[in-house]
């Protein structure tokens, strides 16, 4: 390390991508010290992935237990199930509070200095950290943002917390309200639905768009809205805007058109969930003192690299990782790019493949998906001159799927015409999440459909929908 400066690397941001890129910086010899205002392990162990995840294993088995049909047509019977609202809730808080531990322990095992208090850019290659004791000033070479995103409230929605709340309060299942209203059909939005509906409550869904799921790959959210909505107690408003959401006994919601902003429909609920997306959390990180200057909305300009842009230039030892570029709102992306800036900075430039990078919705079914949506990859071709195609297989023709009887499903693959190149590959069904990966994986090696159709899959598996898939994709001229 450098004698003028008190660390290599100083990170702004304790979550998962600040603990991802402290940990590297350590393996790679970086003297590294990370600052953390709020919660160690940010939104994605406090208020995000983990509890959510936790909260979606609980009611998803209560779901299971209840389906009756189902555990009937595997010869098993079971009597009236019960559960508890606070033990599902406790369930999420002390998975929260372990691996919040954890991800403590795990720097201070690697000597990360651990840094209480609001930290701002105060100069070139300079922090000050406000704390309890006070304020000071330290040096590094590196300095890394990764200060995360907090939820986007629209404006006329008013959140009290209690009635109306974000994703931030809903983690805690401090109540399960009758009827619930849920704005925005996104993957935060369906994942609160399948844990909400599992546990008895009614939803009314709305999507300003003009389709469930607009993110989504156009034939998995069409399957998704037959298995994940319709069949459940939820209906929905499509093509409508909240114009006025009042907390209170009831909730009341101001539907209007969302082309016209005319008020068609008021709605009364129980309580109202706010899902409409992220927004980067970059007030008061000093950037102005660097001539930096964010976006609109929030977002941080940074070049290929991550390295913060000023005027369209890069800042000398600026980096900034996670949802405050706007790259991908994602905890395991934000990781890839902490690790990715190490490397650069360790003098082996690296860049991160986002089409390679999967996500998924942790609904029952699971989602799961990577690379690009069948609209996305014929804009492409369009541009760069190549024809697609895509490939459907189904789970009600996999041996594994019929066993578990988890049937409803399809594993979709999208793919050059002239090489097989796969451009996406989105699955809805039993493990999607997981069967992802095989799919991102041979994506990040820009692997063909020609090829895969070669590899062996082992049977009976759920893998098998993606081996059928490339096998009916494939050529062999």
């Amino acid at each position: 390390m450098s004698q003028e400066f008190d660390y290599d690397l100083v990170i702004i941001g304790a979550g998962v991508g600040g603990h991802g890129a402290a940990l590297h910086a350590v393996e790679c010899g970086l003297k590294t010290a990370i600052i953390e205002a709020a919660d160690m392990g940010g939104t994605c162990v406090n208020r995000g992935c983990i509890p959510s995840k936790a909260l979606l294993a609980a009611s998803g088995r209560v779901r299971e237990l209840r389906d009756a049909h189902h555990l009937q047509s595997l010869g098993i019977q079971l009597g009236a199930v019960a559960f508890e609202r606070e033990g599902i809730a406790d369930h999420a808080n002390n998975l929260v509070a372990k691996i919040q531990g954890d991800l403590t322990n795990s720097l201070k095992r690697l000597k990360v200095d651990i840094i209480r208090g609001w930290g701002k850019i105060a100069g070139p290659q300079k922090i000050s950290v406000k704390t309890d004791s006070g304020e000071k000033t330290i040096t590094a070479r590196d300095i890394l943002l990764a200060p995360g995103s907090v939820p986007w409230v629209p404006p006329g929605i008013e959140v009290d917390g209690k009635t109306v709340y974000t994703s931030d309060q809903a983690v805690k299942l401090e109540s399960l309200p009758q009827w619930i209203a849920i704005i925005g059909s996104g993957y935060i939005g369906l994942e609160f639905a399948d844990v909400y509906t599992a546990l008895g409550s009614e939803i009314t869904m709305i999507e300003a768009l003009d389709r469930l799921m607009p993110t989504f790959d156009p034939d998995i959210a069409k399957q998704a809205e037959r298995i994940l909505i319709n069949p459940r107690d939820i209906e929905t408003r499509v093509g409508k805007l909240a114009l006025k959401v009042t907390p209170g006994s009831p909730v009341v919601i101001e539907l209007a058109d969302a082309k016209t902003k005319e008020v068609e429909e008021i709605l009364e609920v129980d309580a109202c969930l706010v899902a409409t997306g992220r927004i980067p959390a970059t007030n008061n990180l000093g950037l102005e003192s660097v001539g930096v200057e964010t976006d609109r909305r929030g977002f941080i300009p940074v070049n290929d690299d991550l390295a913060v842009l000023s005027g369209g230039e890069p800042v000398p030892h600026l980096w900034a990782i996670g949802d405050a570029t706007g790259k991908m709102m994602l905890a395991h992306a934000a990781s890839a790019q902490g690790v990715a800036v190490v490397e650069t900075i360790a003098g082996r430039p690296r860049q991160v493949d986002y089409r390679s990078i999967p996500a998924a919705a942790f609904t029952h079914p699971e989602i799961g998906f990577v690379g690009l949506t069948e609209p996305q990859a014929k804009e492409l071709g369009e541009t760069e001159g190549f024809e697609v195609a895509a490939v459907r297989t189904y789970f009600k023709g996999n041996s594994k799927a019929l066993a578990e009887g988890e049937t409803e499903g399809i594993a979709k693959v999208i793919y050059r015409k002239d090489n097989g190149e796969i451009l996406g590959v989105h699955i809805i069904g039993i493990h999607a999440s997981d069967l992802i990966q095989e799919a991102a994986n041979a994506i990040a090696l820009r692997q063909s459909v020609n090829t895969l159709a070669f590899t062996v899959h082992t049977h009976p598996t759920l893998s098998e929908v993606l081996d059928e898939a490339y096998k009916r994709a494939a050529t062999y001229a």
